[in-house]
């Protein structure tokens, strides 16, 4: 049977079509971000198990919807090559984005996926309870389905290699194992021996200025002074509480913040605070054109990280942004800091300090943090270890690593949210963020060169326009490394994160 020739009216008819069908699923996409938000932050923990059945229910009629034969249709349309030459960048961007996910996602079973959907969303209230009380029995069986889904997706999507490389593509478009391991060892080998020589000849740091109690409500107001100024709008968010920090987008005017209040710990909530506003900035930050699309977003997990990380570390670390807050915190805590000089302050929130708890990691063996959750990730999509196995070989890599073993499941393999909500392959995106990070932050100072001057003076603008112009108005039009290469003139390169660490922890530790 002959092909149906289709006339321009029906490449109009079917753009038409698949823009209401994109707008339909960020919609939902929407709703279902806030019921997320709301089961991690307000929810009451009675109603959590029904409620995580309707939000498996929202997120099955998205995937339904991204695997629609309409949507098959529309796609196939699209991308003929007479019409194809016709679309413009915007449509092209998003015609990729479903392509891409329909062409892996499309041979999943709906009854299969929602299965997962609703697990996934009880698991991630089996994790909280797993956590607060030491019981990773009780978490076992969730994780193992969890492991055992994670495994056939991966083979439903396809891979050339390594099997884990399918569920790297759903963060971080386009990377792989072959690719991820040689800069991982490149980044391991630096940080070993940089970390050896700071324990071996470093000048000792004042950090025991945080030993102490740091009342709650004033962190928090505090964190609600700093937002606004270092770019957040909170006319367009809100910051809240929760176990493990995050940041989820609702739509440009709607970006949540949350973080984690320790009373004997001021740092947790103060730099978690200013990471998530990296996140939450780039997503205000993004065209009001894209909003109702699904280039809404930023560009992969990496990049988005790669703003959190500039953000918490290259700025919220940096001297010159104490020198300017040190003395505004100094009002809040008076009795903890009047011994304290800023460049003492400067030194102490850089200790480097292994340390079991990955998201208060310092710069420097956060990456090694990262590179053990890599690694046990690979081996279990590989079928080389399995879920039971996992407290035993977390403790033996943190030995490895970091020269420490975690005294209980807590505060070892039950630290992180991740796993709970299938999110396999996020991990390597943190030190793919401080990669991306330490380029950008080359390139930002050569067109900016008195960045750390305004820092200096609580000038935080025109950094915000720079990311807006250069990374964030542009959301996913670009594939990620289409946009490192856009931005910085060349791929990810491992060497500036390495010359960025030697040259800080040198100067910071009088190597």
């Amino acid at each position: 049977m002959a092909e149906k020739v289709i006339q321009p009216s029906s490449l109009q008819k079917a753009m038409e079509q698949f823009k209401l069908l994109d707008e339909k699923i960020t919609h939902y996409s929407s709703i279902l971000g806030l019921a997320d938000w709301d089961q991690k932050v307000m929810a009451p923990k009675k109603g959590r198990n029904v409620f995580a059945k309707a939000t498996g229910t929202l997120r099955t009629e998205i995937f339904q919807l991204s695997v629609s034969p309409e949507m098959g249709h529309l796609l196939k349309t699209l991308t003929l090559e007479k019409h194809y030459s016709k679309l413009d960048q915007v449509t092209r961007a998003k015609v990729r984005e479903y392509k891409t996910y329909y062409q892996k996602s499309k041979a999943i079973p709906a009854d299969l996926f929602k299965e997962y959907s609703i697990l996934t969303a009880q698991a991630n209230d089996a994790w909280e309870d797993a956590r607060e009380n030491n019981d990773f029995a009780g978490y076992l069986p969730f994780l193992e389905k969890i492991i055992d889904y994670k495994r056939q997706f991966s083979k439903i999507y396809g891979y050339n290699e390594h099997p884990y490389d399918a569920l790297l593509d759903e963060f971080e478009p386009g990377l792989t194992v072959k690719r991820l391991d040689p800069l991982f060892a490149k980044l391991r080998e630096s940080s070993v021996q940089l970390l050896e020589r700071i324990r071996k000849n470093g000048q000792p740091t004042k950090v025991k200025v945080f030993d102490q109690s740091f009342d709650i409500e004033k962190q928090k107001a505090f964190n609600r002074f700093i937002l606004p100024l270092i770019g957040f709008d909170m006319q367009a968010g809100r910051l809240d509480e929760t176990v493990h920090p995050f940041a989820q987008t609702v739509n440009i005017g709607d970006v949540r913040l949350t973080t984690r209040y320790l009373e004997k710990n001021v740092r947790s909530a103060l730099f978690g605070t200013i990471h998530e506003a990296g996140h939450g900035i780039y997503e205000q930050q993004v065209n009001p054109i894209y909003e109702e699309t699904v280039l809404q977003s930023g560009a992969s997990f990496g990049i988005h990280e790669s703003q959190s990380r500039f953000l918490e570390n290259m700025i919220g670390r940096s001297r010159e942004f104490w020198h300017f807050f040190f003395p505004k915190l100094n009002e809040y805590f008076p009795e903890q800091l009047k011994d304290v000089t800023v460049e003492e302050f400067y030194r102490a929130v850089n200790t480097v300090q292994p340390s079991m708890i990955r998201v208060e990691a310092d710069e420097l063996t956060y990456n090694l943090h990262i590179m053990l959750r890599y690694e046990i990730e690979k081996a279990l999509i590989g079928g080389e270890i399995e879920a039971k196995d996992l407290p035993a070989i977390w403790n033996q890599k943190m030995m490895e690593y970091l020269g420490i073993s975690p005294r209980t499941d807590t505060e070892g393999v039950l630290q992180d949210v991740h796993w709970s909500f299938g999110g396999i392959g996020y991990f390597p995106s943190y030190s793919l963020g401080n990669l991306y990070a330490a380029q950008i932050l080359r390139t930002i100072q050569k067109d900016i060169p008195d960045l750390y001057r305004n820092i200096e003076k609580g000038r935080f603008q025109n950094i915000q326009d720079w990311l807006k112009e250069n990374i964030h108005q542009y959301g996913k039009l670009y594939t990620p490394n289409e946009l490192i290469v856009k931005v910085t003139g060349e791929e990810l390169n491992a060497d500036y994160l390495i010359d960025y660490l030697e040259k800080k922890y040198t100067e910071v530790y009088c190597l």
